[in-house]
């Protein structure tokens, strides 16, 4: 029988819950241990997810023999911090999005993967859903003829949270464009590339985060109408259209259950649920890399990561969307 990937988390908030939940369903995966500032959190996040080992700091879980790739689901501000020390005590990292506040924190990290020989990712888990895998294959086979116009956003209204919570906290890296922008501009990237132009435009908070953002980018045949934002809900869906036909992605297209295709009066629609939270691809593709002994993905390379930490820094610049730690 293979040996099981084991897997440990530091930073145990609501999506490592999930993740988690998720860990448990991929066969070959188990979580080995788990850590947080908290001891007490640690074990009762231990207990109810039958991780064998809880850790009340990060460091002694990177220290940790029985543990081969940890998940960083820290906040945004800690990812580069966090996957570097993982990556100098040996082990392979996936690295909850974004991996890096900029382009250079990514190239920083890129370089430490590099020097260890371990494996790096950017759990950019929207990549390995089945409905945005199977819109990708269609539009590269040309089955909706050549893009010329693609919509998507991502909205939900923040502004009742706490202030000094992650979304509205400029000290965390708060905000809509790193945290839920970063879909909208990852599917513009994925199907059309690095645009020639972007034009975008901000709004903010009283704490100083950025709580809209709508954003052009042009291609040279193409524009994709893109948006963010905390101040209300959105549908979500995604639409991509060629000259021959449409892609709709059925809200919220970002964790998508299936999608229609549209050509002419014609429209076939597919069902492809996900189990769990969505997160068993992610996982799984993990650990195939593991198996393979490869130190990135093909589906979402260290290049695709330096790419969209691009576009959002190009966005950031444009609109002076700036941290404190960063002044």
């Amino acid at each position: 029988m293979e040996q099981k990937i084991r897997w440990g988390i530091i930073g145990l908030g609501g999506i490592a819950h999930k993740f988690a939940n998720d860990l448990n369903l991929v066969d070959g995966a188990e979580i080995t241990a788990v850590a947080s500032r908290s001891m007490d959190k640690a074990a009762v996040f231990a207990k109810q997810y039958q991780a064998k080992h809880a850790f009340g700091s990060y460091k002694d879980l990177f220290e940790c023999d029985e543990v081969d790739v940890v998940y960083i689901a820290t906040p945004h501000t800690g990812h580069k911090e966090w996957s570097i020390m993982a990556m100098e005590h040996g082990k392979h990292v996936l690295c909850e999005k974004p991996m890096g506040i900029d382009r250079s924190d990514i190239e920083t990290m890129i370089a430490v993967a590099g020097k260890h020989q371990v494996f790096l990712m950017e759990a950019l888990w929207s990549r390995f859903n089945p409905s945005i895998r199977k819109a990708k294959a269609m539009v590269d086979a040309g089955e909706i003829g050549p893009l010329g116009y693609l919509h998507a956003d991502f909205a939900f209204y923040a502004l009742d949270r706490p202030e000094e919570g992650r979304l509205l906290n400029p000290d965390l890296g708060g905000g809509s464009l790193l945290d839920i922008g970063i879909y909208p501009v990852f599917l513009s990237y994925l199907l059309l590339g690095m645009p020639e132009t972007i034009k975008s435009s901000s709004k903010f908070y009283k704490t100083g985060v950025e709580i809209q953002t709508s954003m052009i980018f042009d291609y040279p045949k193409a524009q994709a109408i893109l948006y963010s934002g905390l101040t209300s809900e959105s549908k979500m869906e995604a639409e991509i259209s060629g000259s021959t036909g449409s892609i709709f992605l059925n809200g919220q297209w970002h964790i998508a259950q299936g999608y229609s295709l549209k050509k002419g009066k014609q429209i076939d629609a597919v069902e492809l649920p996900t189990p769990g939270n969505g997160y068993t691809y992610e996982i799984e593709e993990v650990n195939s890399c593991l198996r393979k002994g490869k130190l990135q993905s093909d589906l979402w390379s260290h290049q695709n990561s330096l790419d969209l930490a691009e576009l959002l820094e190009t966005i950031r610049v444009q609109n002076g969307i700036k941290f404190p730690f960063e002044q």
